[in-house]
């Protein structure tokens, strides 16, 4: 079934007669020495749209009421009722210096030395998800101090930003500052979220670093500049961008599709090893860089790499349901248009793994991240229902809402009790729950 809604949320702002020469010329400059050129692949890179479409604008705000959403009037105030307890429970929570996760330092994807600057990233998302429920800084306290601790953490010493100056965080930090100051939209900071925006796309990995468009690494962001790519910090970076408004033919987008190509299993789109020996079923795995790693390897015991399938049998990587939404919404985000083919494999791996059970793949892994991309995915293709692999039709808003709804606990909160990826900190938890609900009630479509 073909995505018959996304055209009514896309203003149809194509773009032709694009130079894609600078955007995919040979790296003139030696390879970055913290690159292990031995592990690195190399390919013809994907073929650039030859039309880009706009998405939808970012939407700081829900609805005011359901007559703006296309789901039911119950689902509508199941969801704002929810959203008002985890605010009430975030407020309780809330640091005295006006963050949260301030004493828990955390550490990314085969990052060494934990950072205590996590606690900066939350507490931007946590500030976006209080601005988008009309709890913005002007009228509620908390949003206010953790504004105020926002912009005070991210200047450096020498008064530039700096959102991890000690860690490997920088990536995660500046993405989420971007979006929830975005949020806010306070025009107080708009020097900020432009000088955030250019660190993001200064630290993705690209010609300036010696990494020619032929690597796997190419257009990918990581962990700051600390180590490989991955399709979670590229996609956080895209949401980061897409939040502020920036172009969908802005460099840095068009350098991190390539990036997301690479990452999908499709062979007709990214013919490397791994995908072509696959499933083929246009999901998406961690990263392609260095040959590839998926999570969801890892948990069919095959390994992260894939290191652990039998000699002999050809050497693959599973899709799973966090990255898929995450790479579904990106190519969105990066203005391809619904008939593209990486577009459509998308979506038809997340029509055949429907769920809102676990994070299809990986179990309940990372399941309230996996909910948060798939509402913003959703959200971007336009779809109002989704008809899965047997022809059900599903009401995603009301499925959403009502999955969440049923694993908030009495105190307002939400936690996962498989801790993987920081998912046993309450207030992460909350943060993706809240954030996802108001992705839900957003408005987007017009009022009779």
């Amino acid at each position: 079934m073909l995505m018959e809604s996304l055209a009514v949320v896309l203003w149809c702002s194509a773009l032709s007669g694009r130079d894609d020469s600078r955007l995919l010329a040979p790296a003139t400059i030696p390879l970055d020495g913290r690159i292990a050129k031995d592990k690195v692949t190399e390919q013809d890179p994907p073929v650039t749209p030859d039309r880009i479409v706009q998405p939808l604008p970012a939407i700081h705000r829900v609805a005011s009421s359901s007559s703006a959403v296309p789901c039911s009037e119950t689902t509508f105030a199941s969801a704002r009722a929810a959203i008002e307890r985890a605010l009430d429970r975030l407020r309780a929570t809330q640091d005295a210096s006006g963050g949260w996760m301030i004493a828990n330092a955390a550490a990314g994807t085969d990052q060494s030395h934990p950072s205590l600057s996590a606690s900066t990233a939350v507490s931007a998302l946590i500030l976006k998800a209080f601005a988008q429920a009309g709890a913005t800084p002007s009228t509620d306290p908390a949003a206010a101090k953790a504004l105020a601790l926002i912009r005070h953490r991210v200047r450096g010493a020498d008064g530039f930003f700096a959102p991890d100056p000690a860690g490997g965080l920088g990536n995660y930090v500046a993405s989420a500052v971007v979006s929830g100051l975005a949020a806010v939209d306070d025009a107080a900071d708009r020097p900020l979220i432009e000088e955030a925006v250019k660190w993001l796309s200064t630290t993705q990995w690209d010609q300036s670093e010696g990494v020619s468009p032929r690597m796997d690494w190419f257009g990918g962001s990581g962990y700051g500049k600390w180590g490989r790519p991955d399709l979670s910090n590229t996609q956080m970076m895209l949401d980061a961008l897409h939040d502020a408004q920036v172009s969908a033919d802005d460099p840095a987008v068009q350098r991190a599709l390539v990036f997301l190509t690479r990452t999908q299993n499709n062979p007709p789109t990214n013919p490397v090893a791994w995908a072509e020996a696959g499933s083929k079923d246009g999901g998406f795995v961690y990263t392609p860089a260095n040959g590839g790693e998926s999570f969801a390897s890892d948990a069919a015991g095959e390994g992260r790499s894939g290191e652990l399938i039998p000699a002999g049998e050809p050497r693959s990587l599973r899709s799973y349901g966090s990255m898929t939404y995450a790479g579904f919404k990106s190519l969105l985000y990066a203005g391809l248009t619904k008939d593209d083919p990486r577009v459509q494999a998308a979506y038809t791996w997340i029509r055949r793994h429907w769920t809102f059970s676990e994070n299809p793949g990986v179990g309940q892994q990372g399941y309230f991240y996996f909910v948060h991309a798939m509402a913003r995915a959703l959200v971007a293709s336009g779809q109002v229902e989704v008809v899965d692999g047997k022809g059900s039709a599903h009401v995603w808003r009301d499925e959403l809402v009502a999955a969440l709804v049923a694993r908030q606990l009495p105190d307002g909160s939400w936690v996962n009790p498989t801790t993987r990826w920081e998912e046993g900190d309450r207030d992460l938890c909350t943060a993706y729950c809240v954030l996802a609900l108001e992705e839900a009630i957003k408005p987007t479509k017009t009022a009779p």
